[in-house]
Order: C-alpha cells, then structure tokens, then sequence
C-alpha cells in the first residue's frame, strides 16, 4: 500500500496536468476565434464606414460641381441678357456689366469676352466701328478663310495671370466655334469640347489645360430679335477640378473629369490627385448647359474619417494577449483544484448570502413603496421610468409608462394649472432633477381619459445618485385638489368673516363719532371715545390684512400696461397729501418705465414699501426716500431706498414671512404681513423681491416686474382675451403662468378690482398704523 501511494498521487498530478493543459488550449483556441472574429467584425465596420464616407464625400463633391457650372452659365446667360438691352455697346458698358463678375470667385474661370459675328468683307468697317466704341488698338485678326469670323471685341481676365486679349478669331478654336454656332442656334447658353484655350496655347506645354467655354447669346429684345454676337467664359479644366475637390473633399478625394464632346468621344479633360494609393472609386454623372460631364472619384479608405484606425490591431493583439494570459490562470487553476474549489465554495457561499440579502432588500423596498400613500416615480439618466408605486399609477390614471420625456405631456396629460396651457417638457421637475436641480411645489394639472376631471398635484423633484454609479430622478406628487378647494372655501370665508366683522366696527366708528359731535366740552368723556375709535380703526385695518394676505394668492389677476411713474406719484400723494408743507418727507421719484402687471396689486406693493420706508425711522428724523427703476431685457428692476433704522442680518431672511417683525420690540405697530403678501403678489407676477443694506444707512428693497410686451393703443385691452394673457404668460416664469386657475369645483376667488356687492373683494391696500398719520 505504501508504495502504490505515490503512484497514485503521481497519476492524480498526471491527470491533473493534462486536464489543466487541455483547459488552457480549449480557452486559448476559444479566447483566439472570439478575438479574431471581433477583429474581423471592426475591420469590415471600418470598411463600410470608407464606403459610406466615399459616397458623401463624392455626392458633395458632384454637388458642388453641379452647383458651380450652373453658376457660372446663369452669371454667364444673366450678363449676356443685360448686354442684350444696349444697342450701341461700349467698352464703359461691358466694364460695368462684367464689373460683378471679377469678385464673383468663380474658381478655374480664366477670362470674360465679347465676340462678335464679321464675315471678310466687314472687317476694316466692324473694325473702326469698335474702336470708336472704346476698343482702342483694336486689331481684327482672321485666323481662318471661312466666311464668317468670331473676334473678340472686349475682354476682361479673371485670374492674375490673365491679360486682355482682343480681337483674336475665335473661329481659330473648332471647339469654340461649334459652341458659339449651337448657342446661337438653340438660343442658350452651350459648353464647347474640351481644348487648349487661345490664351493658353502660347505657355509650355506643361502649363497647358484642356479647358471649356461657355457661350451664351446676345439677343435684342425688338419684336424682330437681333442677334448682336456671344459672351463668352473661359473655363480652365484642372483648376475648376482643383478647385472643387479641394473645397468639397477637404483634399482627401482625387478624381478625374471627363467630358462628351459633339462626337460621342468622352476625353479626360483634368485629373486631381491625392497621397496615397486609391482603392475605392465612384462614378457621378451630371448635365453642364447642353453637354454631359462625368467626374470619377478617387480615394484610399485609410485616409477617409473613421476608416483608419490601430484600434482592430491593438485589440487583436490585446486580445490574443489576454487569451494568452487566461489559459495560463486556468492551467494554474487547474493543477491546484482542491484550493481552488475550496475558494469557488467560499466565494459561492457569498454570493448566496449577498443576492439572498439583495432580494430581501428589494422586497422590503417593494413594499414600503407599495404601501406608502404618496405617489413616487423613478427614472434613469435617460428618462425611462424606473418604477412607478401604486399609488402613483392611482394619481396619474395610465397604467402603461411612458419612457421618451417628450411624449409625457401628451401621455399623461400634464397641464399648467390653468388647465389650458401644456406643461413644458424642459420645466417637468423630473427633467429639472435630471439637470441636477432640486424643486419643490411645482404644481401642474393631471387631465386625461381616466382623470377627465382632472387633478391638481403638488410634485417634488430631487437628483438620484446611486452607489453603483447610475444618475436618475425621484418625484414625490401630491394630490392638492383638495387643498385649493379648502384655500378657496377659506378664502371666500375670510371675505365674508371679514365684512361680518367690519359691519359692527363701522356701526361703532359712527355711533362714537355721534358721542363726540353731542357730548357738551369739557365733560372729559372725549379721550375714552376717541381711543374706541383708534381702536375700530386697528381693527379695521387688521381685518383689510388679514383679507388681503388670504386673497393675494388667488385672487385673478387684471394684467395691463401700467405707467409705473403715475402710479408711484399717487401713491406718494396719498402719502404726503394730508401732510402739512413743513411735514412733507423728501420723496425722490427717478425715471421710471412702463411694466405689465396688476395695477392694483402693483399698487399695494408700492403703498407697502413707500409706507414702509416713511413709518421705520428713528424718532426726530425726518424721512428720506428715493425711488428709481431701471430695464435689463425682459425685466425692469424697482427700487425703494430708505435712510431709515435699517434691518439686522439675521432678520433679512425672514422677513417675508408671514408675521415675522423684525422690530416688534421698537414699538412700532404692525401685523407682520405687509412684505409676506408684497412677496405674493411679486411672485404671482413671475418676478422676484429682496432686501439690502442702503449704503449709508438705511434699506433697499427692490422687486422685478416684465416690461410692456405688446405696443398698444392708449386704451389697452383688458387681459382676460384668452390670445393676450397667453402671450402674457409665455413671458412669465412659472408662478406667473398658474393663474386664473379653474378646477373642478373651483369657484373664482375675489377679483383685485373692489366690488360692492361682493364682500370678499376688497381692495388691497395697507392700514395706517398709530403712531403716525397716513404713514405705514
């Protein structure tokens, strides 16, 4: 037994040598035909992507081509046309008409010229006639015995090189000649074959190009036209190629361009080359006037965009790398089995635990979100809908999601609260929190086949920033219908309490008033009846706040241009008129623009913050207050400055709320709700309030209201025309586009216009308080 031991063992390390080799080559050969397929793959994308690259980058080219010659027969056929209406053409003439044409960059174009019809016999005439017309030194030179001559009258060169060349036959060019003859005929513009311009031929033979000419005819316009003879272009073949291949292809196409002459023959007229060894090529055929051209493209896929690359090679051999690297581990995994199994059993025991604590965890996540009454929503980093609890599908109406963010107003019908105006994707908080912004309160209307009534949810938006890396969004909506039902049923309370109230308080103003009128001097009953009526009057005063904080938030808005100047000045006369001269505050008004907004809540802003400045100063100071404005884009800023006790640091923040005072202990009388319904009304009008240190002491409040959208006739329309108020609220922000908000047993709350037989409408204005007269 001893000695068949080791001979086992050795057979166990045999076995698992060759089972750990085996492994290896199965994993190498495996980890080689994936990594050779992937190489082959990336290779033929490279290959389809040339192709793809070579037919844009050739249909570009064709179309600049194309688009070119038509320019230049149009500038061509377009001058002629304008030629055609002088009759006694000059050399001043065809310089202003061809004027435009030399900074036309008509690319490869080598000169300009006006040919016209001799026959032998009118050669000296024709001659003398054109030099009195402005050809000076004019020579007619025939360079043919046939009947008729084609001689250049007036040449004007395109290129730097070029140089006026006039009275040569152009008859001397059969090419030339027969596009001159089919012009005339056909009455349009005609190319000719491709040949070696006149002006060329006396350059080196190596600085010649086949070249064209484009002919167009000059017809008189007289009932009975007279043909007065061509104007023709000179068209340079390889630099016009040269030209457009470079522009068009961004010097990686080459190419040729062939021409069909009048003989069928289809010559290569120029031939453009780039580096490098052309291995695909395209064929693009195009009409030029009456002839036919056809350019061949030519390129090496490697030098195309997105067919060169090392990344096939790099991961073929990082691939083989890695293959390499792999069956070496599986052959070292392979002759240690014990230990590795052991770690395998380990490592399984693990995972077991982890995926068994993973799906317990997302159970009781389940069903905390299936339990929980608050409607959640959760998306990915691009919008589709992670989950959606219950009691969301419940709120929302729609069972199936919804996964492209720019169909979510339609799907689920979201609305701004008015009911009307669709809820913009870019404003949804879901898409805010996948910005990185987190929003509270944005309030829209759910309104769709399962929800016809609709719904008014309150939805909370924050980012979501998950360990394993992942952005997304989380909204929280809450059903608020009932909510504004209440605020409104409160508000319509509030009315009718207040003008319950305010019926005894008005009773005892008079009846003690009465008590003053009747009672005999000196009878020492006059204080005690005065202080009642001091305080009906803080009652009273009370019961306007209260009111007026109850309807700034609701309460209809009457949006009109408002001269912000006129407005400013009644309300510093409202102030200061009771006043006697020597008593008057120093007010300064600065220039002030016109804005769009309430004008009587604008005015309970303006009554507030003036009152404000005039009531807060220390005692034996006289009041100082300065009022300016100014426009930047869509907004105009207003500001009221004070040198007044000022406000602490700690209190600048708190101060719009609701019944905060920030200097209740200095005796000065108040409700603490002026600057909370100021901030509401700033806001109904989607601007913003704040306050400030005054330099040198004292307060700045400022506040930002739009400017005047629409140019008006004096007598502006009243907002409610449905097409104003939505121009209206498309240049608010959001809290300016929620008004006049109409839901299912909503009634309207109090308008900001008064109403006597409506108790809730009170106008909203300030309480004088009573330590100073007419002064808040």
């Amino acid at each position: 037994m001893k000695r068949r031991e080791p001979s086992a063992a050795a057979a166990e390390a045999r076995r698992g040598s060759f089972t750990g080799l085996l492994l290896a080559a199965v994993v190498l050969l495996a980890g080689l035909a994936v990594v050779t397929s992937v190489y082959a793959v990336m290779r033929s994308a490279q290959h389809e992507n040339a192709e793809r690259v070579m037919e844009q980058r050739t249909a570009m080219a064709r179309a600049a081509v194309q688009t070119e010659t038509e320019r230049y027969r149009s500038l061509v056929e377009t001058a002629a046309a304008g030629i055609g209406t002088d009759a006694t053409l000059t050399w001043a003439d065809f310089d202003a008409a061809t004027a435009p044409l030399a900074s036309a960059n008509l690319i490869g174009a080598a000169s300009l010229a006006y040919v016209v019809p001799v026959t032998r016999s009118e050669i000296a005439a024709q001659q003398a006639l054109w030099r009195s017309r402005g050809a000076s030194g004019l020579e007619l030179r025939p360079a043919v015995t046939a009947g008729e001559h084609y001689f250049s009258i007036f040449t004007r060169p395109l290129t730097a090189r070029g140089r006026p060349m006039n009275g040569i036959d152009v008859a001397a060019a059969p090419e030339a000649a027969a596009a001159l003859t089919d012009a005339r005929r056909i009455g349009q513009p005609s190319v000719s074959d491709a040949y070696v311009l006149l002006r060329d031929r006396n350059l080196p033979a190596a600085q010649q190009q086949r070249s064209f000419v484009f002919a167009a005819p000059i017809w008189t316009r007289a009932n009975v036209p007279e043909f007065r003879g061509w104007l023709v272009l000179g068209l340079r073949g390889k630099d016009f190629l040269t030209g457009m291949l470079e522009t068009a292809s961004q010097g990686q196409l080459g190419g040729v361009l062939l021409a069909t002459n009048r003989d069928g023959g289809r010559p290569a007229v120029a031939e453009y080359t780039v580096p490098g060894r052309a291995n695909l090529e395209r064929t693009a055929d195009l009409v030029v006037a009456d002839r036919g051209w056809t350019l061949i493209t030519r390129a090496e896929a490697a030098h195309l965009p997105g067919a060169s690359s090392r990344l096939p090679l790099t991961v073929l051999l990082t691939g083989i790398a890695l293959s390499l690297l792999l069956a070496g581990l599986v052959y070292v995994l392979a002759t240690g089995r014990a230990r590795a199994w052991a770690r395998v059993q380990k490592a399984t025991v693990d995972l077991r635990a982890a995926e068994e604590e993973s799906r317990r965890q997302a159970g009781l996540l389940g069903a905390i979100m299936a339990s929980i009454s608050d409607a959640v929503g959760v998306v990915d980093e691009r919008g589709a809908f992670l989950m959606h609890n219950p009691s969301a599908r419940a709120l929302l109406g729609v069972a199936e999601d919804e996964n492209d963010p720019a169909e979510w107003q339609k799907h689920y019908g979201l609305y701004r609260p008015d009911g009307r105006t669709p809820f913009p994707v870019a404003e949804m908080p879901l898409i805010r929190a996948l910005h990185g912004e987190s929003c509270d309160g944005v309030e829209m209307l759910v309104r769709n086949d399962q929800r016809p009534e609709g719904v008014l949810v309150s939805v909370d938006g924050r980012p979501l920033h998950t360990s394993a890396g992942r952005h997304g969004a989380v909204a929280v909506f809450h059903d608020i219908t009932e909510l504004r039902r209440y605020e409104n049923d409160l508000a319509v309370f509030a009315g009718v309490v207040a003008h319950d109230l305010k019926a005894p308080l008005t009773v005892i103003r008079g009846h003690s008033e009465a008590v003053i009128e009747d009672l005999p001097p000196g009878t020492g009953v006059e204080d005690s009846v005065e202080r009642i009526i001091r305080a009906v009057d803080r009652m009273a005063g009370l019961i306007d706040t209260l009111l007026a904080y109850s309807t700034a938030r609701d309460a209809p808005l009457r949006i009109r241009r408002v001269d912000l100047g006129a407005l400013v000045g009644e309300v510093v006369h409202d102030r200061t008129a009771h006043l006697r001269p020597e008593d008057h505050p120093r007010i300064t008004v600065g220039e002030l623009p016109a804005v769009t907004a309430d004008p009587a809540m604008l005015r309970h802003v303006l009554d507030n913050l003036i009152g404000n400045a005039l009531k807060y100063v220390r005692p034996g100071t006289e009041p100082r207050v300065e009022v300016t404005g100014s426009t930047a884009g869509a907004w105009v800023r207003v500001e009221v400055a004070d040198r007044g006790i000022g406000i602490p640091d700690d209190a600048k923040n708190d101060v719009f709320d609701s019944f905060h005072r920030a200097h209740a202990e200095a005796g000065y009388a108040g409700t603490g709700l002026g600057l909370a319904i100021c901030r509401r009304i700033v806001e109904r009008h989607g601007g913003e309030i704040g306050v400030s240190d005054n330099p040198g002491g004292g307060t700045r409040f400022h506040f930002t209201l739009p400017v005047v959208v629409l140019e008006e006739e004096p007598h502006m329309k009243d907002t409610d025309d449905a097409a104003a108020r939505a121009a209206l609220e498309r240049a608010l922000a959001e809290r300016a586009a929620m008004e006049n908000s109409r839901l299912p047993g909503l009634s309207a709350l109090p308008a900001a216009d008064p109403s006597s037989h409506d108790p809730a409408a009170a106008d909203i204005r300030t309480p004088v308080p009573e330590h100073h007269p007419a002064v808040e």
